[in-house]
């Protein structure tokens, strides 16, 4: 653990230290190697279940993809934002990297803790840098309201998680997630222990979101800079249900009759965000409200307890992770060249640059779960586990994938089809710089297709 943590620590003084000119190849170089290093995480996983122990920190089959994807986000990070922050003073781009870097390790600390506190405090933690650099580094007038929106939801939501644990300690006399799932499940009777399940999971569900508790997100993403919409799309999300696969295990006898309504929640949301994606206007809205409705999905593989809707809710987090981070990075790359995010503005752009257009399918295609990658998978055995759970299901979930094709296939014909609008006369040509960006967002993504067994969880 500590070979990856002190080098990203180090990247706090790195980035205040290097010359001027050197600050972003630098940061970049030293976030790759991390990254690199990251990937021996996955060596000998499944044999052991726990390993990379030390006092407080540990590596198992269901943090160590979560582990690697937060590692290998930062160099994309530093490289999306590089052109966007290069005309700002030299001390806010330092402290801009400084942000990135320190969510990073927040979020190490947070996948990699074997206590339930520091977990706790690792996931509210996390908030902070992301809500400067929404708050700071933000697009439109709307940034504070959108911070306003992403801090509360969460705090509302996670306080009752921090006296849910309280209440936990109390009654086991451990939070170590070594020894707490052999402990006695709890005895579930009377009301306040339906209160105290709900505690447990609220957070995490606010966090996922969950269709209702979902507003904070689209406001968040919309507002944010390119690498706050990233890591949140891609990390940030995935505390919520990593958060969840790991407090399910303890809530056992309750679970089968209060996680009811949250499925039904999941699944529509499932649909109804799919539905609003398709009336968007906007770029980012409509990628953000995609996250919404691939999140559905993932809670309700994860709530309904069985080892394919967990193998499925992890191998859909990493896939969609990547493919709506990537999604992230290309509507900046428009973003940066029409300065507009209204798809109607900015058609036809397959004329101009076509090879983004090739990146832009690529990820479309993932999006939209296309057989072999694992986005695919992970939705398939969702799926399927929740129809064998209950068949009515295959309703909402064959509604929500038919949707996602559609508004995924909406989204590339309106950027990249049709005529160049008149008033588009010269953009910039597409830079090596997007383009290493992209293949490191999509190729892991091909790639894991041959190695499906990295991101399959306990099931492996």
């Amino acid at each position: 653990m500590l070979k990856i943590l002190i080098p990203t620590l180090m990247l706090v003084p790195t980035a205040w230290i290097a010359q001027p000119k050197w600050l972003w190849p630098t940061t970049l170089m030293h976030s790759l190697l991390i990254a690199l290093v990251s990937l021996s995480w996955f060596t000998n996983m499944a044999e052991t279940g726990w390993s990379r122990l030390n006092f407080y920190m540990a590596t198992d089959p269901l943090s160590t993809p979560l582990l690697v994807l937060t590692c290998w986000l930062l160099p994309l990070m530093i490289l999306a934002s590089q052109n966007h922050t290069a005309t700002e003073p030299l001390n806010r781009q330092r402290t801009y990297l400084t942000l990135l870097t320190s969510l990073q390790i927040f979020l190490i600390m947070a996948f990699g803790a074997t206590e339930i506190i520091m977990f706790y405090i690792m996931f509210e933690a996390t908030l902070i840098p992301t809500l400067i650099l929404i708050t700071r580094w933000g697009n439109q007038t709307e940034r504070l309201n959108a911070g306003v929106y992403f801090l509360f939801y969460t705090l509302a939501g996670s306080l009752p998680l921090l006296v849910a644990l309280l209440l936990l300690q109390n009654n086991t006399g451990t939070l170590s997630l070594l020894t707490i799932q052999y402990s006695n499940p709890v005895e579930l009777s009377s009301y306040a222990h339906k209160l105290w399940w709900a505690g447990c999971l609220l957070a995490f569900l606010v966090k996922m979101p969950l269709y209702g508790m979902h507003l904070w997100l689209p406001k968040a993403h919309v507002e944010a800079p390119v690498a706050g919409s990233m890591i949140l799309a891609a990390v940030l999300l995935k505390l919520g249900g990593y958060g969840m696969m790991r407090m399910i295990v303890m809530l056992e006898p309750l679970t089968k009759e209060l996680s009811y309504p949250f499925i039904v929640f999941a699944l529509w949301g499932v649909v109804m965000t799919g539905s609003i994606c398709l009336r968007q206007t906007d770029l980012k809205s409509l990628i953000a409200y995609s996250s919404v409705s691939h999140m559905g999905l993932v809670v309700g593989g994860i709530l309904i307890q069985t080892p394919w809707g967990f193998a499925g809710a992890l191998i859909l987090m990493i896939a969609h992770g990547l493919a709506s981070s990537a999604l992230f990075c290309l509507a900046n790359t428009n973003y940066e060249r029409t300065h507009s995010r209204t798809m109607l503005l900015a058609r036809g752009l397959q004329m101009v640059l076509p090879l983004m257009t090739a990146w832009w399918f690529i990820a479309s295609l993932a999006n939209l779960a296309l057989p072999p990658l694992p986005n695919l998978m992970g939705e398939l055995m969702i799926i399927t586990s929740l129809f064998n759970w209950s068949w009515w299901t295959i309703v909402l979930t064959g509604a929500g994938t038919l949707i996602t094709a559609s508004y995924s296939l909406y989204m590339f014909l309106m950027t990249q089809r049709g005529p160049l609008p008149a008033h588009i006369i010269a953009l910039d040509p597409s830079h090596t710089r997007e383009h290493l960006l992209l293949a490191l967002h999509l190729l892991p993504l091909i790639l894991l297709i041959l190695k499906p067994e990295l991101i399959w969880g306990w099931t492996s």
